[in-house]
C-alpha cells in the first residue's frame, strides 16, 4: 500500500479563544486517490480539521496544538498557507467568497496570473479546465451572473488549474439545488477517478453525497474521531441516527418496513441494493398504512395577485404571479437556483417594489407599507446569516429587535434566552458573533427573528449549515409556534427532506410563475416537475419505482409514519 498522502498523528488544537481542545487526540491517515466524507454535528471539530488541511491552522487561526499534522510530505508547522494551498485547494461553501476575477477566464486563471506565468500558459490552461468543467461557454461572463452550480464549477477551476492533487469541499450541497448538487457529486467522482485526486467531502447531507460512490465515512463527535470506516459498515450500525445525524431517507424506510440491516447488501450504494424478499416486505408495511385526511387551513392571510418584477423589466424573473398562503399554513418554496425565490420574498417584505400586481396581507394592502412596518408582521430570515448580523455579541443581536421596540428589559431577557435554548444557542449568549461557525450564525439570525413573534415567517435555507440535532430542534419549535399559534411559515429551500419531514405545502417556482402547488409527496414524484425545476427525485421514489409500488402513495405513507415517530420520540 502506498504511503498516506494526509497523515494526523494523535494530534490535538486548541484555539487561543476556546478554554477546552476543538480537536482531540486525532489520528487518521488519507491516501492518495480517496474519496473521504466527513461528517458529524455542529461542533464537532469538521471544519478545524478542514483548516488544519488547507493551512488557515496554525497561520490564520492561532492556537496550541500537539502531535503531527503531514500533508503531501510536508508538516504543518514547516509550511506557510501559500504552500499549502497548492498541495490542498479548497472550495468553500459559499463560492462567491472566493471570487476575485471580473470573469470567469480572470477568476479561473488568478493563481497563475499572480505567479506571473505567461500568458500563453495560462489561455492554455484555463481553456482545459473550462472544458474539464463545463465552463467554455461562460468564461466571459462574471462569476456572480452564474447559476449555484456553475458558481460551484468556476470555483473548482480556480483551486484545480495549480494542479492541486488534494481537494477539499466544506459543505458543497449546502447553497444548491438539488439537481445541481446531484451533478456536483457526478462531476467530483469524474475527477477524483480520472486526475487521480484525493477528496475529502465536508457535508451534512449524507444521502446526497452517497449518490457517488465514498471510499471511507469518517464520522467526528465532540473533537474526535468515533467511526472510521466502510459506509456500508456505519449505516449497517445505524451509527448516525445514534449521533444525531440524519441517515438516508431509505433506510429509515426499510427499518420502517422491518428489514434487518444485517441481511442488506450494498447498504450504501441504493441501486445496487439487494435484500432477500424485499419487495414482499415492502408492500406488506405499505398496505398497513393508513393515510389520514390533511388538515385543511382556509383563512387567507396573504394574498398575491398578477405580481411582476424584473431586474430589466423587459426582462421579468417573476411574470403575472398569483397565489394565496393560508394562516397557519406551513410551506415550502422550491426550484432552481436563479428562479425567483429569494426574489419573491423581497417583494413581500418590501426590499423590492413590483412593477406590477398586488399584495395584501391580513386584509391589508403591503403597498405604501415600509420594511419596518412589514417586519412587524412578516419575518425574513436570509441565507447568508453575514448579512443580517449587526451586534459584537450573541444576546444583544437576539435582543435588538425587542430593544428598538421598546420592550422592557425583564422580558427581553426571559424572550431571548427562551429562544436562545430552543436554538441551541443558551450556552453561546456571551460569545461575540465573529466566534461562530456559519451554522451557529445562522442559528443566531433565526433566533433573532423568531423573538419578534411575528404572524408570518420565511426562512432562506433555513438548514443550510445545520446538522440534524439543531436542525430538528429549530423544526420542532418552528413547528409549535405554526400549530399552537396559527403562524405561517414559508421555508424557501433545496433541502427535499425538509420538504418532506415538515411542510404539507409545497409550491414550486419556475418560468416567472408557479408550476406546481400540491403537498410535497405528489410534487417529488412528479418526474415533469422534478425535470423542469431542477429537484431530484428521492431515495424514497427510487426505492419505490425498483419495487413496483406507487411511488406517491410510499412518499406519503412514508412521511406521516416518519412525523408519528418523531412525536412519540418528543413526547417520551
Amino acid at each position: 500500500m502506498s504511503a498516506p498522502i494526509i497523515s494526523f498523528k494523535d494530534f490535538s488544537f486548541q484555539y487561543h479563544s476556546q478554554s477546552e481542545p476543538t480537536l482531540r487526540h486525532i489520528n487518521l491517515d488519507i491516501y492518495p486517490g480517496e474519496k473521504v466524507l466527513i461528517a458529524g454535528p455542529s461542533g464537532c471539530g469538521k471544519s478545524t480539521l478542514g483548516r488544519c488541511l488547507n493551512g488557515l491552522i496554525p497561520q490564520s487561526f492561532p492556537g496550541k496544538l500537539t502531535g503531527s499534522v503531514t500533508v503531501a510530505g510536508t508538516e504543518m508547522r514547516a509550511s506557510s498557507i501559500f504552500d499549502r494551498s497548492l498541495a490542498v485547494g479548497t472550495v468553500l461553501q459559499d463560492p462567491d467568497s472566493q471570487f476575485v476575477g471580473l470573469t470567469v477566464a480572470e477568476d479561473v486563471a488568478f493563481s497563475l496570473e499572480n505567479d506571473q506565468q505567461p500568458q500563453a500558459a495560462m489561455k492554455a490552461a484555463t481553456a482545459k479546465w473550462a472544458r474539464t468543467l463545463d465552463l467554455t461557454e461562460l468564461l466571459s461572463h462574471r462569476p456572480q451572473e452564474l447559476s449555484g452550480g456553475q458558481k460551484q464549477r468556476v470555483a473548482m477551476a480556480g483551486v484545480l488549474i495549480d494542479n492541486s492533487k488534494i481537494l477539499l469541499f466544506d459543505e458543497p450541497l449546502a447553497s444548491l439545488d438539488p439537481a445541481s448538487g446531484k451533478a456536483s457529486m457526478a462531476l467530483v467522482e469524474q475527477l477524483t477517478r480520472s486526475d487521480n485526486l484525493t477528496v475529502i467531502i465536508i457535508e451534512h447531507r449524507i444521502e446526497d453525497v452517497l449518490q457517488q460512490p465514498i471510499d471511507r465515512l469518517v464520522v467526528m463527535q465532540d473533537g474526535q474521531i468515533v467511526a472510521n470506516d466502510r459506509p456500508e459498515t456505519i449505516l449497517r450500525q445505524s451509527l448516525l441516527a445514534q449521533l444525531g445525524l440524519r441517515e438516508p431517507l431509505y433506510l429509515s424506510a426499510l427499518k420502517f418496513a422491518g428489514v434487518p440491516l444485517d441481511s442488506c447488501r450494498h447498504l450504501d450504494r441504493l441501486p445496487e441494493l439487494t435484500v432477500p424478499n424485499l419487495t414482499a416486505q415492502l408492500q406488506r408495511w405499505t398496505n398497513g398504512v393508513q393515510l389520514k385526511q390533511p388538515v385543511r387551513h382556509d383563512e387567507a392571510l396573504l394574498t398575491i395577485e398578477h405580481l411582476q418584477f424584473g431586474y430589466d423589466p423587459d426582462r421579468p424573473i417573476i411574470n403575472d404571479l398569483s397565489v394565496t398562503l393560508n394562516r397557519g399554513e406551513m410551506i415550502s418554496l422550491v426550484g432552481q437556483n436563479g428562479t425567483g425565490k429569494s426574489t419573491l420574498n423581497n417583494l413581500i417584505t418590501g426590499f423590492l417594489t413590483p412593477q406590477a400586481g398586488t399584495m395584501r396581507f391580513n386584509g391589508h394592502p403591503l403597498a405604501g407599507q415600509s420594511v419596518k412596518e412589514r417586519a412587524d408582521q412578516i419575518g425574513y430570515i436570509l441565507q447568508d446569516p453575514n448579512q443580517m448580523l449587526s451586534k459584537t455579541m450573541i444576546f444583544d443581536e437576539v435582543a435588538a429587535g425587542l430593544v428598538l421596540r421598546g420592550v422592557d428589559e425583564v422580558t427581553i431577557e426571559q424572550r431571548v434566552n427562551r429562544v436562545l435554548k430552543v436554538c441551541g444557542l443558551y450556552e453561546f449568549r456571551h460569545w461575540p458573533t465573529a466566534a461562530l461557525s456559519f451554522g451557529q450564525k445562522k442559528r443566531v439570525t433565526i433566533a433573532a427573528i423568531l423573538v419578534m413573534q411575528p404572524a408570518m415567517l420565511i426562512l432562506d435555507e433555513p438548514t443550510a449549515g445545520q446538522d440534524l440535532k439543531h436542525y430538528t430542534e429549530m423544526m420542532r419549535f418552528l413547528t409549535q409556534l405554526n400549530r399552537e399559534q396559527q403562524i405561517t411559515i414559508m421555508l424557501i429551500t433545496h433541502d427535499m427532506h425538509l420538504m418532506l419531514e415538515y411542510t404539507d405545502r409545497t409550491i414550486v417556482l419556475g418560468n416567472g410563475g408557479i408550476l406546481m402547488d400540491a403537498a410535497p409527496a405528489d410534487v417529488l414524484t412528479n418526474a415533469t416537475i422534478i425535470e423542469q425545476a431542477s429537484l431530484a427525485k428521492t431515495s424514497l421514489y427510487q426505492l419505490a419505482e425498483a419495487h413496483h409500488i406507487d411511488p406517491t402513495e410510499f412518499v406519503a405513507k412514508f412521511v406521516q409514519t416518519d412525523r408519528e415517530a418523531r412525536k412519540c420520540n418528543t413526547n417520551s
